[in-house]
This record gives structure tokens, sequence and C-alpha cells, in this order.
């Protein structure tokens, strides 16, 4: 059954028809489900056992979630003290207890940029072998244990929208990109730079492995080795790289092109497949994307006009659509509404190479039982446009 979704993801993502392919994205209501109770009272074993559970979980789905016959255990890096960057990201509590935080960017001053601090791919060795070791004496003779070496800075700590917003606050570099664009100009250089920097580092020092590839799916594509667990070294061009803008969601497409994206470009044309956005509606900015040359997914958020998308995409890359969680399985559960939204969805991006994935699951309305006849009553819909 997994090689079967192998084939398909690889096929999918290749460009290929297929089926329209499901991926549930659910583990933020991971502590809902009686399957989330831990035995293991030692820290480290409980984030492996909490792991396992999950993938075993993720199986009783029905999806097309692909679960790798191997354990990970990430690499331990050398970072700054003060913060990856060289400077705190700090958070002022809720008065209320479980209220919400508010960030206290480190970056309150313009003089404050001269507080930042290059940096690179240090890994701490010794560390690193000793939890390889622990996780090997746990179950290394059942499972192969992943020694994952690449770098800290990918995904959220590489595409620069992420980052910037926790130093600076969203608010203020919005007023930034009128009154401080030449400073703020500055701010985007050197995070580029950064993310380049330890980029290169790692692979100079052979620790991109194919355990890296990310495109917020499942990556596998016909143009691309496969994910692998302890592969040798590789090039990033011979990986996904996946990369989002959340923080940018209300700047227009020209602000977005000349504050972000032309900084994140030179990272993303590195690797071999990108995968572009989260949560993010980038309904009016599809033609900018297209200035990323190896660009391959984009998704289309429970905000963005599916429609207008769907044109703009059409058959040069996978749209990867993603329905509100709350109106789907969180605050209520309706097959009849299920299945209107996901054909009406499914009409829009009729010529287009679709997947559809339910991410960002806070709460479950119904149990975790909903999860697998979610899929069972969108799969029933969605194969239709096979």
């Amino acid at each position: 059954i997994l090689d079967e979704r192998r084939a398909l993801w690889r096929q999918h993502n290749s460009l290929q028809r297929t089926r329209p392919l499901i991926y549930v994205r659910w583990l933020a209501a991971w502590q809902e489900a009686e399957e989330s109770r831990l035995q293991c009272q030692d820290p480290f074993l409980r984030e492996h056992e909490n792991f396992l559970r999950q993938m075993v979980f993720q199986d009783s789905i029905g999806d097309d979630y692909v679960v790798e016959p191997w354990i990970t255990q990430r690499a331990s890096f050398v970072l700054p003290p003060e913060g990856h960057w060289g400077v705190p990201y700090g958070r002022i509590p809720s008065a209320e207890p479980g209220g919400a935080w508010k960030y206290d960017p480190p970056l309150k001053e313009l003089a404050d940029i001269e507080r930042l601090k290059a940096p690179h791919h240090v890994i701490d060795e010794e560390a690193t072998a000793r939890n390889v070791s622990r996780l090997q004496d746990a179950v290394g003779d059942l499972l192969e244990v992943c020694v994952d070496r690449g770098p800290f800075y990918q995904a959220w700590t590489a595409d620069l929208s992420t980052d910037l917003g926790y130093l600076r606050d969203i608010g203020q570099f919005m007023w930034d990109m009128t009154d401080n664009p030449a400073w703020l100009h500055r701010l985007m250089g050197f995070l580029r730079d950064g993310v380049l920097r330890v980029h290169g580092e790692a692979e100079a020092a052979g620790d991109w492995r194919l355990c890296n590839h990310q495109n917020q799916a499942m990556p596998y594509a016909l143009e691309l080795p496969d994910p692998m667990a302890n592969s040798g070294p590789v090039p990033r061009s011979q990986l996904w790289c996946f990369a989002a803008s959340q923080e940018f969601a209300q700047v227009g497409p020209k602000m977005h092109w000349e504050f972000l994206l032309q900084y994140q470009l030179p990272i993303l044309e590195k690797f071999g497949l990108v995968a572009y956005g989260c949560c993010e509606d980038l309904t009016h900015k599809i033609a900018y994307l297209r200035r990323i040359p190896n660009l391959r997914r984009i998704a289309v958020t429970p905000w963005a006009d599916v429609r207008r998308c769907a044109a703009e995409i059409g058959d040069r890359y996978v749209l990867s659509w993603r329905p509100s969680p709350a109106n789907m399985i969180c605050l209520q559960f309706d097959p009849h509404y299920i299945r209107r939204t996901v054909r009406e969805a499914m009409d829009a991006a009729r010529g287009c190479h679709v997947d559809i994935t339910l991410k960002d699951v806070q709460t479950l309305s119904k149990g975790t039982a909903s999860l697998a006849e979610w899929v069972r009553i969108v799969r029933g819909v969605s194969d239709e446009y096979a």
C-alpha cells in the first residue's frame, strides 16, 4: 500500500495525471486522541514514543500519507546563545491562564540591526552521537535510526518571512516598507545571506541528505531521488525545498516581490524542486511566483479564490488545495457540507493537478474517528475527478 502511495506521489508531483491525493495534517489535535497517552517517563524517549504513536494512528486514517520505515534523530546544533540570529525572541505572556501571548520583537529600533549575528552550520558531534546511541539502544534492533544532519536553518527558519515577523513584528515591518525601506532591504539581505551561508556550509560538510526533502506533502517526484534514511551526502539540487510567506499575507504582490520573494529566490533556486505557501492567500501573487524557476507546488488556502488560482496555475504546477479545517471537522462535521465544498473546489480546479490537504486541525468536534470518515467522504467525491 505504501509503495502504491509513493508511486502516486511521484507521478502527481511530476505533473502526471493521478486521482487527487489526500493528506491529513491533524496533529495539532493529537492530545485529544486516546492513543496519545505516553508511557515513557524519560523526556528524550517520550518525544520518540510520541512520534511512533502518531505514525501508527496516522496510518489508520486512510489518507495518502507515507509512513517511512525509519525513526529520525535530529543532530544537535551549536547556535548563538542569545537566539539563532544572535538576539532573543521575546514573548509577553497573557494575564489570563491559557491566554494568547504577544510578540516582544528584539529589533525595536533601527540601530538594533547591529546586534544580529551571522549564522553558521556547526553540529555538536558529541551531543549528536549521544542522542543517536540512546535511540539505537531503545529501538535500533527494530527500526532504522536516521541521523538528520541537515542544517538548523530550514523551512520556518529559512523562509525569511517567519523570522522577520519574530525579529521586527509584523505590523512594524509593514510600516518599514514605506517608512524605512532601505533599512528593511538591508535586513532582508542579511537574512538571505545568512541562510545561503549556512546551506552552503552544510553542503560542503556533506550534511544534506535524502531525509531532508521538504514540501509540506509527500516529497516524492520522478525528477529527484526518493527520501531515504542515512543516505550519502547530496547537493541541494537533489532535494525538495519548502518556503512560505504567511507574515506577508496582507502585503500586496509588488511589495511581496520587493521585500520578500526576491530575497527568497537565491535560496530556493539552489534546490531541485520548490513547494511554496502555507496558510497565506496567494491568489494575486502567482504571477510573481512563476519567477521561481524550479517551482512545482503552490498552496491554495481557505481564503484563496480557488477558481482564479486554478486559472493562474493551470497544469504547470501542482495545486495544493487546503479547505478550512474549522468548517470541515473542528467546529462541525456535516457530510453534506464536506461533499458540496469539495465538489465546488474540484469543479473550479478542473484540469489542474490537485491534491487535498486538511491541515491545522486544532480540535475534533466528533472525535478522532471523524478523521477516517472525513477521508472516506472526500475520496468519494474527489475520485470522480481522477
